[in-house]
């Protein structure tokens, strides 16, 4: 198979990646700063190839994605992100601009890219990282949330308009993983997991075709019980909690 992964240097997307190639599959990977990616894996894969793309360029990503697939991409994983960071009681709106461009106009620019190699072929699979922060909105992360919510609802509508078309949709939404993103997290990560363990569950969710899988399945309950929860308690349970961060506004 042919994959391609963006933010494919670091946590999940280069785990991702070493699992694949393990398996004999080619496999492309951008990301906006290569020198991240480890040097002994690139000399180690011949089926790897590299690109330095910054995904909110579409035209970067579609040639990159081009010259990788050479006519034929199986799957595609819209796995570059951006988090919020350290929390902050005030909006940073410069931040917001920025994850928004990334976590969502990235996967358009993705998605466009990929389709134009699978609608002609009826056959291939996209896929995005989304998070289970998107289930609800968090305080501290309202852009962050914000750009979660909005890649797990443009994978939900994808996946109806795709599937006649041969194309299947998956969003992906973990829970804590220990990627470098999360460790710049001024907060508790409970059930945090290895990237390693992460890309493990994410191939066999993507095996089996699934539309959405969040996990790890404990966080799964604990965000279904928050987001069916009355709102007003909601708010008021996360208002709580919001008094405990440590970043000043």
């Amino acid at each position: 198979m042919n994959i391609f992964i963006t933010g494919g240097t670091t946590g999940i997307g280069l785990s991702l990646a070493k699992l694949y190639l393990e398996e004999g599959h080619r496999v492309g990977i951008c990301a906006r700063h290569l020198e991240k990616f480890p040097i002994e894996i690139r000399n180690k894969y011949k089926l790897l190839k590299c690109y330095e793309v910054n995904v909110v360029n579409r035209e970067e990503l579609r040639a990159a994605i081009i010259d990788f697939a050479n006519g034929d991409l199986d799957i595609i994983i819209a796995n570059a992100g951006r988090s919020v960071g350290a929390k902050s009681k005030t909006p940073q709106f410069s931040v917001a601009n920025d994850i928004i461009d990334i976590n969502v106009k990235g996967v358009l620019n993705t998605f466009e890219c990929a389709l134009e190699l699978m609608l002609p072929k009826k056959k291939g699979h996209l896929v995005a990282t989304a998070s289970v922060a998107g289930f609800m909105g968090l305080p501290g992360a309202g852009a962050y949330s914000a750009s979660k919510a909005a890649v797990l609802k443009l994978c939900e509508s994808y996946s109806i308009d795709l599937k006649r078309m041969g194309i299947n949709v998956t969003a992906i939404a973990p829970g804590f993983i220990d990627t470098p993103l999360t460790q710049q997290n001024n907060h508790k990560m409970p059930f945090l997991m290895s990237s390693d363990k992460a890309a493990r569950l994410i191939k066999r969710a993507l095996e089996k075709k699934k539309v959405l899988y969040v996990f790890p399945f404990r966080m799964k309950i604990i965000v279904a019980i928050l987001e069916k929860m009355p709102r007003s308690w909601y708010r008021f349970l996360m208002g709580l909690k919001f008094l405990n961060y440590s970043s000043e506004d």
